[in-house]
């Protein structure tokens, strides 16, 4: 899926701050969201491999558990464990859930974001 189909409720699951346009493109083909199980573990194996780029070292990493809206959505603790995101021990990273329909979420998200560049900055 891409920002283009019309979804007005898409955003990526994950969100990586401060990446190449290159990297992005990379991320963009194993997007998924929060009712997407079956896509969690390719999804983390994929962002396990983006984030062993040597560009990437350090850069804060947000997750956006979007479509949290859908009955069917996975909770952010269950997609934390399915892209094993507690194995990320060399950088800030965060999960947050949202739904890009109700807006739900998209603003802490950002705040988070806004926060961390700073303070990678300021190292």
């Amino acid at each position: 899926m891409t920002p283009t189909d019309g979804d007005v409720t898409w955003l990526p699951l994950v969100t990586l701050v401060g990446v190449s346009e290159d990297t992005w493109r990379k991320m963009v083909r194993n997007l998924c969201h929060s009712a997407e199980r079956k896509r969690f573990e390719e999804t983390g194996q994929e962002l396990a491999e983006l984030l062993d780029e040597e560009k990437l070292s350090g850069v804060p990493v947000l997750i956006f558990a979007n479509k949290q809206d859908l009955l069917t959505a996975a909770p952010a603790s269950e997609i934390a464990e399915g892209l094993n995101l507690r194995t990320i021990r060399d950088r800030m990273w965060q999960i947050q859930s949202c739904s890009a329909l109700t807006g739900e979420g998209v603003q802490d998200g950002m705040n988070w974001v806004c926060k961390n560049v700073t303070a990678k900055k300021k190292q």
